[in-house]
């Protein structure tokens, strides 16, 4: 099954993952029909030294989240602020503090859940390396909601943390390392580059 023109690839990471986001953007093509955007574990004032390194190792453009963006196929955006990052009804991007009790900020679970809430179209939800559960509970329910997800293995990922718990709740409908990631989302997208391979479920 291929995703329409309001897909949206929407990633998860945290301990090592600038490196590991770094390599899977390298790996999609230039003609990427999906929205991407990412939630990686880091304060806000690294942000857009991150957004640009980013941008030097992909062949799409990669920028700072704003507030009331809307996610357009073929442009990366990345959560950029010490607040949460959410999808709103009206198909935008908007910040918020609140839940303010979270220790990860920004959560990679409030913006799987928020894709899963609010978002039109149709969502990857992709969950890289990191330590400790965030994203696994999000994860989880973009897949119950019908969406598809990918998790990292451990071989390839810096802390098998995240990737892990999600795999642990049944989160993830195929668990894939790091390198096969980037292909198996054109595929899915329907990318005129994607690389043809048979998915490695759990």
């Amino acid at each position: 099954m291929t995703l329409g023109a309001l897909s949206m690839i929407a990633i998860g990471a945290s301990a090592g993952g600038p490196t590991a986001i770094a390599k899977l953007l390298a790996g999609l093509p230039p003609d990427l029909p999906a929205a991407v955007v990412i939630i990686q574990h880091l304060d806000a004032s690294f942000a857009v030294d991150l957004a640009d390194w980013l941008a030097n190792e992909s062949s799409l453009p990669v920028r700072i989240a704003k507030e009331f963006d809307r996610p357009e196929p073929g442009l990366v955006l990345l959560a950029g602020t010490n607040d949460h990052l959410r999808v709103t009804a009206k198909q935008c991007l908007c910040y918020t503090p609140d839940p303010r009790e979270l220790a990860y900020r920004p959560s990679v679970d409030v913006f799987f859940e928020s894709v899963s809430a609010q978002w039109a179209g149709r969502a990857i939800g992709v969950l890289l390396t990191g330590m400790g559960r965030d994203g696994a509970r999000g994860l989880q329910v973009l897949r119950d909601r019908g969406h598809h997800t990918i998790a990292q293995d451990e071989a390839t990922s810096v802390i098998y943390g995240m990737p892990k718990a999600a795999v642990v709740l049944g989160a993830a409908a195929e668990i894939l390392p790091l390198e096969r990631i980037a292909p198996r989302l054109a595929e899915l997208c329907g990318s005129k580059g994607a690389i043809r391979r048979n998915p490695v479920g759990r």
